[in-house]
């Protein structure tokens, strides 16, 4: 593009509100990619509800609803990491569609257990886990090839609809799942699900081969989840994306006393609970929608500053909130704060981060994801038990902007990386 095509641009970019689909015009791969993902999103987040309220019918355990998530953290640790050097060392198409082909196998063995009437806790546990191995080998895979289908400066456009596919799945899919599950069962959520996966096995079967660029076939062998840890951890830039998500998930993480505030302060009940659940996520496919301006800004790391400083007062304020619609405003602008977060640190690893590693850096991010929230769910826990739940959530979100501003003083140049020029 000519530097005057480039001004003439300009403000096109500038004046955009809603989401740019430019990476949905430009390139079919994407398009598939992402049509496919959105399907499967959902989906998986009926599975998800499913799965809980069976794993409830089956005990009437509100402890063994909780054991799920336990069951999915550690093999999406584990397995994050591992699946990242995979994602560095083999083609990524096959490894995306081998894995996409675990998830959907799992869907069709949910519905074959019910079918069969078999009832065991310890069955859908198992599952629960494999689901989260192959997603945990999905992810980086899927992720390193974005930077590979699309050129730099669709990157933050095609983030932003990424996020809008979670965010998507997270709303939807539990709506739609427990329709589903009330009107014909589970074996007919865990049947539309494993139906959903095949839009993602169709895009991932019409990608091209993506094998790491790298021209020693040698070194691909020996790609390794240390040599990953090793190159983060001389990247200042990159280490800050992680450390200010870090600092929003783990001190400003309010999630798990939603419960407990929606009686308290609201004096509501679980539709209550329900309610300030579905705020933040709302307020992320908000953010989504609303994204087009995310393709002007060039300062990403000033950006991801903001963005984290700007959660950590929304939960602030909404620690201090008594009436239910304000603390719903202030969870809606907390979740819009994150995909901005989201959408550029996402884009810094693709654009900073060399292809032979990318997949790597893309398995410490869900590290990040995976683990951050639900270590913020114990120190919020805590903090509630030990002081008050307003003081835990107020206290958070003024801790988490705190800390993320000394991070900036830490590291003055995440401020002022470009995206012109990215640096890791």
């Amino acid at each position: 593009m000519t530097e005057s095509a480039e001004r003439a641009g300009e403000p096109a970019a500038r004046g955009r509100i809603l989401a740019d689909l430019t990476p949905l015009r430009t390139s079919p791969d994407y398009r598939r990619l992402w049509f496919g993902n959105t399907v499967s999103w959902i989906g998986q987040g009926m599975t998800a509800l499913a799965v809980s309220l069976q794993v409830y019918d089956l005990t009437g355990s509100a402890f063994s609803v909780g054991l799920i998530g336990a069951c999915s953290l550690v093999p999406l640790v584990v397995f994050g990491l591992y699946g990242g050097a995979v994602a560095d060392t083999v083609d990524r198409r096959k490894l995306g569609l081998v894995s996409a082909f675990g998830s959907f196998l799992l869907s069709v063995a949910l519905v074959a257990i019910t079918v069969a009437g078999i009832e065991r806790v310890g069955v859908l546990y198992g599952i629960v886990a494999l689901q989260a191995v192959c997603f945990a080998l999905n992810s980086p895979a899927r992720s390193s090839m974005i930077a590979r289908l699309l050129p730099a400066e669709q990157l933050p456009a095609a983030n932003a609809l990424n996020s809008m596919t979670s965010t998507t799945g997270t709303l939807v899919g539990p709506m739609l799942g427990g329709l589903i599950v009330g009107w014909w069962g589970y074996r007919a959520a865990y049947g539309v699900d494993a139906v959903t996966f095949t839009a993602s096995l169709y895009a991932m079967w019409r990608l091209p081969s993506m094998l790491p660029e790298r021209d020693d076939t040698e070194d691909r062998k020996r790609a390794s989840v240390l040599d990953g840890l090793r190159f983060l951890g001389t990247r200042p830039n990159l280490r800050m994306t992680f450390l200010s998500d870090l600092c929003a998930m783990v001190l400003a993480q309010p999630r798990a006393l939603f419960p407990v505030v929606a009686v308290l302060w609201y004096g509501g009940d679980a539709q209550t609970t329900g309610l300030l659940v579905a705020a933040p996520a709302l307020g992320a496919l908000l953010g989504g929608v609303f994204s087009g301006w995310l393709g002007s800004v060039r300062r990403h790391g000033l950006a991801v500053l903001v963005a984290v400083a700007c959660w950590g007062a929304a939960v602030a304020v909404f620690g201090l909130t008594r009436q239910l619609w304000l603390g719903i405003v202030f969870l809606a602008l907390a979740g819009a704060a994150d995909t901005t977060s989201m959408v550029f640190r996402n884009t810094m690893l693709q654009a900073a981060v060399p292809d032979e590693l990318r997949g790597r850096l893309q398995g410490v991010f869900i590290v990040v994801v995976a683990g951050g929230p639900r270590l913020g769910d114990f120190i919020a826990g805590s903090a509630a038990d030990l002081t008050s739940p307003g003081l835990a959530v107020t206290g958070g979100g003024i801790a988490c902007a705190v800390a993320v501003g000394l991070l900036a003083l830490r590291w003055p140049a995440f401020a002022r990386y470009d995206a012109r020029d990215p640096e890791a």
